[in-house]
């Protein structure tokens, strides 16, 4: 025995009342005041979201031309390869590994068909346009190909009065100017992004691919990501509390990207990808590797992280 006091003797001390609730209550409405003024100052923007509709009522014109090519099998889209479309030119590699095509195409893409045509069927009571339609599937892929060019090079001159019409100077356009007003239209309204989500006929639609590869082919989407530093030429991810420098975890995975021989690089995704396996390999073998295992020891860290206890000892 030490010769303290019994811990199991009854108390003989002064009692100081305590209010439990109050405290709690206190502490509720400190912590209440603290999380709402530091959510007004550091919280993340609350950006409305990018949808067909959105883009097609600021940027008509460029979701006009995007259109067009999607029609045409002329977009990034359709010409991405795998998983997407079947294009073995646009493949990310590394050496011989074709990574891009070993798993085929899991999510088919027919611009055409998907973004365009389809839409355009679901529309009621345009007779006209469903005549449109009929003459652009039934026309040859050489007049076809005529169309579009005419048309698009019509888009350079073209107006879009009140920002809500594609008028376009008299030519040889075929069905293609028929059908682009109406597209125009059926994505003013919101009916595009409703059709692009429900064309899998799924009851719960969550499935946004057809609708992010849409709108991944106009420039008015990658303005936005440029406008959040959010592109793969910048560094941020995404930017919470500022344009830098982004999620603070993605920096390691943005900076080579900045940087040869990855920033030209076509196959850049692929080629990060395999540096940031070897390297995140390397970490979990630290223990392992000779030699840099034991430069701790070598180098005697341990004696500065504990200098106290040694001082200790040695004294």
């Amino acid at each position: 025995m030490n010769g303290g006091p019994d811990p199991s003797a009854p108390w003989s001390g002064p009692f100081i009342r305590y209010d439990l609730v109050k405290e709690l209550a206190v502490a509720l409405g400190v912590v209440a005041l603290l999380a709402v003024v530091l959510t007004v100052l550091f919280s993340s923007p609350d950006d409305p979201p990018t949808t067909i509709q959105s883009w097609a009522r600021a940027d008509p014109s460029d979701f006009v031309a995007t259109s067009v090519t999607e029609l045409a099998g002329t977009s990034e889209v359709a010409e991405y390869g795998p998983p997407y479309t079947h294009t073995p030119e646009a493949t990310q590699k590394i050496g011989p590994l074709d990574l891009q095509s070993t798993p085929g195409v899991r999510i088919p893409i027919d611009t055409e068909k998907d973004f365009v045509l389809e839409p355009l069927r679901t529309i009621p009571g345009t007779p006209r346009l469903q005549l449109a339609i009929h003459t652009w599937e039934a026309a040859p892929a050489r007049v076809r190909e005529g169309w579009i060019a005419a048309y698009e090079e019509a888009l350079e001159r073209a107006r879009f009065p009140g920002q809500q019409a594609v008028l376009v100077p008299g030519g040889r356009y075929g069905p293609v100017a028929t059908m682009m007003v109406s597209l125009l239209a059926d994505a003013q309204s919101g009916g595009l992004d409703g059709t692009l989500l429900t064309e899998d006929h799924r009851f719960y639609q969550t499935n946004y691919t057809k609708p992010l590869l849409f709108l991944s082919g106009g420039e008015y989407f990658e303005g936005r990501a440029e406008g959040q530093h959010l592109l793969g030429t910048q560094w941020g991810m995404m930017n919470e509390t500022g344009s830098y420098p982004g999620q603070v975890w993605l920096w390691l995975y943005t900076f080579w990207y900045q940087i040869e021989p990855f920033l030209e690089s076509p196959n850049a995704d692929a080629l990060i990808f395999a540096l940031m396996g070897i390297l995140s390999l390397a970490f979990v073998c630290i223990p392992f590797i000779p030699g840099l295992r034991t430069l701790p020891r070598h180098l005697r860290l341990y004696r500065v992280i504990w200098r106290d206890h040694y001082r200790e000892v040695e004294s």
